[in-house]
């Protein structure tokens, strides 16, 4: 029996997340805080902890940290959670990754580090025993080719691994059981596309289950050859929407684990970003597992479609 049975390998960065009155202000303008909160940054953190509340246990890896206020912190949070974190070790004379958010209602503004930390390339290289070991990788494309040797590895282990926004000819696809790709995503690197078109552009690149999500607007998600199934989102006051991606991934890798089919996997992800959008900061207050189920029955959605 391993250790662990989820390894995560990705973005590792401090944050603070600030809230603000009204909407994000432009150039010159004001805006007041309301709160200011310190928690966790990049995809592979956040979906970590949320995996970690709901009773999964992860191991992960990433971007070096610094020994610095905003490291130790990061590291306290995350052991905290029960995530072991002994491949990420604070180094000396390294300041890691760092973010501000602003959430202004269902938006969020972020400011960080990650292009400097992509041109240092300051991050660990996975190690095949961590992924081997695991069950499920849940893993961010960012770090590219290491990113893309952990997701050949898992493959060539049998271990499923779920990713996030990349384009569809990225070659890390044809070694992932699903990718979950954001409206964000789309709009950046697709701006003006089919969605259809683009859903089976990426149909036709991945083997295995793609997933479009577009906020408070319904899912997308199909495998190959398949036709497209939706599912309408959770309706929710949102609060703080900056890990709902990092969420419904969470989600998606909880359902690998169990084994579930496509369309539960995609409800309980959506359930559990739901809930966490709700919540300020989100991810730090993410849902036990109980509270995903009661909030489905409750929607009349009960955790087994």
């Amino acid at each position: 029996m391993t250790a662990f049975n989820v390894y995560a390998y990705g973005v590792v960065s401090s944050s603070t997340l600030y809230r603000i009155d009204g909407d994000f202000p432009g150039a010159e303008g004001y805006a007041e805080i309301t709160d200011a909160l310190p928690m966790t940054g990049g995809e592979a953190t956040n979906s970590s902890i949320v995996l970690s509340r709901l009773g999964a246990s992860v191991k992960l890896d990433g971007n070096w940290l610094g020994d610095n206020d905003g490291g130790k912190r990061t590291k306290r949070l995350l052991e905290g959670y029960g995530i072991d974190t002994s491949r990420l070790p604070l180094r000396e004379n390294h300041t890691g990754v760092e973010e501000v958010v602003f959430a202004a209602g269902d938006t969020r503004t972020i400011f960080g580090t990650y292009v400097k930390l992509q041109r240092q390339a300051s991050w660990n290289l996975p190690q095949d025993e961590d992924i081997s070991n695991a069950q499920v990788v849940c893993l961010d494309p960012f770090f590219k080719e290491p990113a893309a040797h952990a997701a050949r590895v898992a493959f060539g282990a049998g271990i499923p691994v779920v990713t996030v926004d990349c384009r569809y000819d990225n070659p890390i696809l044809a070694h992932t059981a699903a990718v979950v790709i954001a409206e964000s995503f789309i709009q950046e690197h697709y701006p003006g596309a089919d969605l259809e078109d683009l859903f089976r552009r990426y149909q036709s690149k991945h083997r295995g289950l793609t997933i479009f999500t577009f906020g408070n607007k319904p899912a997308w998600f199909a495998r190959p050859a398949q036709p497209i199934q939706r599912f309408t989102p959770f309706p929710v006051d949102a609060v703080d929407t900056s890990g709902g991606g990092d969420s419904f991934r969470a989600g998606i890798v909880y359902g690998f684990l169990h084994g579930w089919d496509d369309e539960r996997m995609v409800a309980f992800a959506s359930a559990v970003a739901a809930i966490v959008c709700t919540r300020f900061p989100g991810v730090i207050q993410a849902p036990a597992l109980d509270e995903v189920e009661s909030f489905m029955a409750a929607a009349g959605k009960a955790n087994n479609v």
